[in-house]
């Protein structure tokens, strides 16, 4: 079964890590065999003036006019996919750290029949991971997959890995509403993994690597407190039935 897939980096001032992201899936397997679009998350470093220049090799952007954050970004990708009838959407990060070359990894579970949702982990069959990952990172990234599995009773390796593949199907399910705007910044990318494996989904992890970029290059905008209570309340709010 051949589907048609929508791979999609989301991006915030990631002007010099977005074009090595983008020429990297130019020259992967994947080219030409799915379509490349870019959410610009209302970036303001010539991130967006970058990305026009490779108009003409396929690569097509949205653009918000303001910062929004990661999960209006990922929202705003999921909608125009299901609106140009997509049936599969991989999600990367805009910041160099996935490999293109993967891609095919996730996407033929999900053509197969297998999965519903496929989900890169760097930590599956042991740690894939290059570059100086940050301390705090190294704690966080073990402790929120810990405290997902408690609550959703399967195991899962990696939640906050944002390299994924999702069946757009899932989506018509109006126990998964993506649209609610407490979900806008890191909440977005926890809650769907939550609600795919609580509502049954067919859900499987996949090792991929992981790769962070040079220090002088910057590392990832998420911030250790706030950036991380974000990405954690969504355990919290629908392991507590506040938020569905």
């Amino acid at each position: 079964m051949t589907s048609k897939v929508l791979v999609c980096p989301v991006a915030y001032n990631e002007n010099v890590k977005l074009k090595s992201a983008i020429e990297r899936f130019l020259k992967s397997r994947g080219f030409g065999q799915y379509d490349y679009l870019i959410v610009d998350d209302g970036s303001d470093d010539g991130t967006s003036e970058m990305i026009a220049l490779y108009q003409d090799r396929g690569v097509r952007t949205i653009r918000h006019t303001q910062r929004r954050g990661v999960g209006a970004a990922i929202r705003t990708a999921i909608l125009h996919a299901i609106e140009k009838q997509y049936q599969l959407i991989v999600i990367m990060a805009g910041n160099d750290k996935d490999d293109p070359q993967e891609i095919p990894l996730l996407v033929e579970l999900i053509e197969r029949g297998d999965c519903d949702l496929v989900q890169g982990s760097r930590y599956l069959n042991g740690p894939r991971i290059g570059g100086d990952m940050p301390l705090y990172r190294k704690i966080a990234t073990r402790l929120h997959p810990w405290l997902l599995s408690l609550l959703v009773g399967k195991k899962v390796t990696d939640s906050t890995n944002g390299f994924r593949a999702i069946r757009l199907a899932l989506f018509a399910d109006p126990a998964i509403n993506i649209k609610q705007e407490w979900l806008n910044a890191y909440e977005l990318e926890p809650y769907i993994l939550f609600k795919s494996i609580q509502l049954g989904y067919r859900y499987q992890e996949v090792p991929v690597t992981k790769i962070y970029p040079s220090k002088k290059l910057g590392y990832t905008k998420m911030k250790p407190i706030v950036g991380w209570w974000s990405i954690l309340r969504p355990l919290f709010y629908l392991g507590l039935g506040i938020k569905r």
